[in-house]
């Protein structure tokens, strides 16, 4: 239904050109930076329009699983991946953790850092919202 899985760049996939080479550059240190911190963490944003016809957080669960981010060994309570999925032209967005990380990131939680990022994305101003 959704098809094949789209092509990403690991780290950030920005298909929409919505960031700047400068943004996506500063983005790679601050998630290098992080990472570093922790390493079990992959931190994936997309960037993407969606169809219309797909209700997004079913495009949301289909990328984070199918994406694979943390790759195919580390599955389950294994998985500390994080997807930041974006789609500028529906003005939607979501964050979707990886099964091991569940627990320390609650959905609440999750929901204030997007309400958070919002008006910055409704100004237009993609990296400083993921930031």
């Amino acid at each position: 239904m959704l098809g094949a899985t789209p092509r990403m760049s690991p780290g950030i996939s920005d298909s929409t050109g919505s960031l700047s080479s400068a943004d996506i550059n500063k983005l790679r240190k601050k998630i290098s930076n992080l990472q570093r911190r922790f390493p079990q963490l992959v931190l994936q944003i997309v960037i993407r329009s969606l169809p219309q016809d797909h209700p997004f957080s079913l495009y949301a669960f289909w990328l984070f699983n199918a994406g694979a981010f943390a790759g195919e060994g580390r599955r389950g309570k294994n998985n500390h991946a994080i997807l930041l999925l974006i789609d500028p032209t529906r003005k939607e967005s979501a964050l979707m953790p990886g099964y091991g990380l569940e627990l320390l990131l609650r959905q609440e939680a999750l929901g204030h850092l997007l309400d958070l990022a919002g008006p910055v994305w409704d100004a237009g101003m993609w990296a400083e919202g993921i930031e």
